[in-house]
C-alpha cells in the first residue's frame, strides 16, 4: 500500500485531499497544529499527526514516525500555508518573514527530509500546492505572492534534480476556493493597510476577495491532486478552480500593463 503525507490538513484542501487519497487506497497521514480539528479524518481511519511546518524538529519527528511505521513515503502533498496582505510599506517584516517560513522553506524542508527516502526507492512524487498568485500578482498582496512565486521556481529547479531519481515534482495552481484562507487575508489585510493611505485599495480589493461566494469547493482541487499522485505520467501544473484558467490565460497574453489596466478595473468594479 503506497504512503501519502498531506500537510495543512486539518481544514479545506489539504483535508479534503487526505479524504481523497484514503479512497484511493493509500495509507494516509494528516499533519497539522491543530490536532483536534482531525478528530473526523481519524475515524476514517486517516493517522493524524501534529506538525508545525516551522519548527524543524517537529518535522523531522513527523516523517521519522511515518518511517517508522511503514517503512516509505511515496506522495508528499506540501499544502500547508496562508494568506498575509498588505501594502508592503505597511507589513512588518517579521509577518513576512514568517510567511516564507510557512509557505516556503516548511516545504522545502520536508522535500529535504523527504527525498532521501523517495531516492532510495528509486520512485515519489512531490505534489507542491501554489496558487494562480504563483504567477499573476494584485496590489497589497506583495508578500503572498512572492512566496507562491518562490515555490514555482523551487518546483521547476526540484523537479529537474529529482527526474533522475525517478521522482515526479508537480504543481498545483488552484483559483478561488471556498476555504478560512480568504477571510484570513481579508482579515490581515483591513488591519494592517485599513484606514490609512491604502484604505480605498483595501476596500477594492475586499470586494473583489468577497466574490469567493462564486469559488469552488476545495473537493475540486483534492481531486486534482489525486490525479496528479496517480497518473503515471503527471503534468508538471495542474490549474484548477473558480477563474484560474481565465486569469492564468490573460496573464499569459496580455502584455504586463494591460494585465495591470485589466486588474484594476476588477477592483474597481466589485470594490
Amino acid at each position: 500500500m503506497k504512503v501519502a503525507l498531506v500537510t495543512g490538513a486539518s481544514s479545506g484542501i489539504g483535508e479534503t485531499t487526505a479524504v481523497e487519497l484514503r479512497k484511493a487506497g493509500y495509507t494516509v497521514y494528516a499533519a497539522a497544529r491543530r490536532v483536534q480539528r482531525m478528530e473526523g479524518l481519524a475515524a476514517q481511519g486517516i493517522r493524524v499527526l501534529e506538525m508545525d511546518v516551522t519548527s524543524d524538529e517537529s518535522m523531522a519527528e513527523g516523517v521519522g514516525k511515518i518511517i517508522a511505521e511503514t517503512g516509505r513515503i511515496d506522495v508528499l502533498v506540501n499544502n500547508a500555508g496562508y494568506g498575509s496582505y498588505g501594502a508592503v510599506e505597511d507589513v512588518p517584516l517579521d509577518e513576512a518573514r514568517y510567511q516564507f517560513e510557512v509557505n516556503v522553506f516548511g516545504l522545502a524542508r520536508l522535500v529535504q527530509l523527504v527525498a532521501p527516502h523517495m531516492r532510495e526507492q528509486r520512485s515519489g512524487r512531490i505534489v507542491n500546492v501554489s496558487s494562480i498568485g504563483g504567477r499573476i500578482y494584485e496590489p497589497l498582496g506583495a508578500w503572498y505572492h512572492s512566496t507562491k512565486f518562490a515555490v514555482e521556481g523551487l518546483s521547476d529547479s526540484l523537479r529537474l534534480e529529482l527526474k533522475p531519481f525517478g521522482i515526479d515534482v508537480v504543481v498545483i495552481q488552484p483559483g478561488g476556493i471556498k476555504t478560512e484562507w480568504g477571510g484570513i487575508a481579508v482579515e490581515n489585510m483591513r488591519k494592517t493597510s485599513g484606514g490609512g493611505a491604502y484604505d480605498r485599495q483595501v476596500r477594492q480589493l475586499a470586494g473583489f476577495h468577497g466574490q469567493m461566494s462564486r469559488a469552488s469547493e476545495p473537493k475540486v482541487i483534492a481531486d486534482v491532486i489525486t490525479r496528479a499522485a496517480e497518473a503515471k505520467r503527471p503534468r508538471t501544473r495542474y490549474s484548477a478552480g473558480f477563474g484560474a484558467k481565465p486569469m492564468l490565460f490573460a496573464r499569459g497574453v496580455l502584455p504586463d500593463r494591460a494585465f495591470d489596466a485589466l486588474f484594476l478595473g476588477l477592483m474597481r468594479r466589485f470594490g
